[in-house]
């Protein structure tokens, strides 16, 4: 069997743009970015779990640009919290022990440059299987809770 490779290579890079596609689950908000990335931490922590970090990735990037030779602004606003729960990652960890790889759990919340007052809040999805499902539906619900604003 020949593999013409250009065509393989061309094949391989549309399946990496669509996985990385689908990679991130996102919901918008009108309201305040400030009252959505309270709304984050606080459906985090309102189900019982500790945010074990909080990065303020628009402020890297902001104060390193000059550094790497950016000129254009991207978010007005950016960063990410992450945090574990104990109960839902041993249920993944005991469906497959390599699920190790998604802990800790990652959400961010972000307002582009190029469009104010439109704020994103999302997570890295993990791929669907046993133990993983669970931590997508947890997820999902404190994404759309923040971006909801309850």
């Amino acid at each position: 069997m020949r593999i013409h490779l250009p065509a393989f290579a061309a094949l391989l890079a549309g399946i990496a743009v669509a996985h990385a596609q689908d990679a991130a689950k996102t919901y918008t908000s009108d309201q305040p970015y400030e009252d959505v990335a309270a709304s984050l931490e606080d459906a985090i922590v309102n189900r019982g779990y500790v945010v074990d970090y909080h990065g303020q990735i628009g402020d890297m990037l902001a104060r390193t640009a000059g550094d790497v030779g950016a000129e254009k602004p991207l978010y007005s606003n950016a960063e990410f919290l992450q945090f574990c729960s104990a109960v839902v990652s041993r249920k993944a960890m005991e469906a497959d022990l390599s699920n190790i790889a998604f802990c800790p759990y990652v959400l961010f919340v972000y307002e582009a440059e190029e469009k104010p007052g439109e704020v994103v809040v999302g997570y890295r999805s993990l791929p669907p299987g046993p133990g993983r499902d669970e931590v997508n539906t947890l997820l999902d619900e404190i994404a759309r809770e923040a971006a909801e604003g309850f």
